[in-house]
Formats: structure tokens, sequence, C-alpha cells
């Protein structure tokens, strides 16, 4: 078929570099109604991104996971992308579900059961889990 499957030695490590852009873009997006290039392109949304990224980070090394690459490097890399919705804005968008609780929520328990502080996390959940409450798309795992 064509399709790329790369063999990965450490494939946690792969699971939670993808897990670190969901975690912050995705409900950013949500709650902006922004593209991954205008999330980063603004010093305020690029900067909340990187604190969730940065609290998760501390979660995933305190649990052995290596990030292959720095943060920034990964900011960028989204910002690429271009304009590009996010799967939560885009479930947003049309009504459905939304994944908060598989792509926020679990980081954030990960943080209390590694006593590792997720402010930035906390207050992102908060407010696009009530977002997605008010819209009818939160549906809690």
């Amino acid at each position: 078929a064509g399709l790329q499957a790369p063999v990965r030695d450490d494939i946690r490590s792969e699971i939670w570099v993808k897990l670190w852009g969901n975690l912050s873009f995705n409900p950013i997006s949500a709650l902006t109604g922004s593209t991954l290039a205008a999330i980063v392109a603004d010093d305020g949304t690029r900067a909340l991104a990187r604190a969730m990224m940065l609290e998760a980070q501390a979660i995933g090394e305190s649990l052995g996971v290596r990030f292959p690459i720095p943060v920034d490097k990964r900011i960028k890399g989204a910002g690429d992308v271009g304009e590009h919705k996010t799967s939560m804005l885009q479930d947003l968008e049309r009504g459905r579900p939304m994944e908060i609780d598989a792509l926020v929520s679990a980081v954030q328990e990960l943080g209390r059961l590694t006593g590792k502080p997720t402010p930035a996390i906390d207050s992102v959940l908060a407010l696009v889990r009530r977002l997605a409450i008010e819209r009818g798309c939160y549906a809690p795992l």
C-alpha cells in the first residue's frame, strides 16, 4: 500500500512525544478556535502550550520516558503543520465527544501519581472540560 511503518526501539517514548503535542495543542485550539499555526504564532498561546508540555515532560521523565527532541523544536514542528485544525477542535465544531480525558485528564492523573505539579494542565483542563459540557461534547471515561 506504500505506507511507511518504521520500527521503533522505544515505542513508549514515541507515544509520549505524540501525546506531548496533543495534550497542549488540542485543548488550546478548542478553547480558541485556532489552528496550530495560529497557536504557535501567538506569544500567549505558545507560552501556555510550552508550559503544559514542560509539565508533561517532567511527569514522563519521572516514569522513565525519554524525549528525543527539545520542547521548542516540537512546538515549531506543530506550527510548521500550518493552518490545521486539531481533532479536538473539529470534534467541538461537529458536536462530537472530545478526547479530553484520554489526552489531558490522563496526564493530570499521572502528575498526581508522580507528585509532579500541573498548574497549566489543570487550568486548561478545567476550561476545556467546561466548554465541552456546555456544548454537549463531553463524555467522561
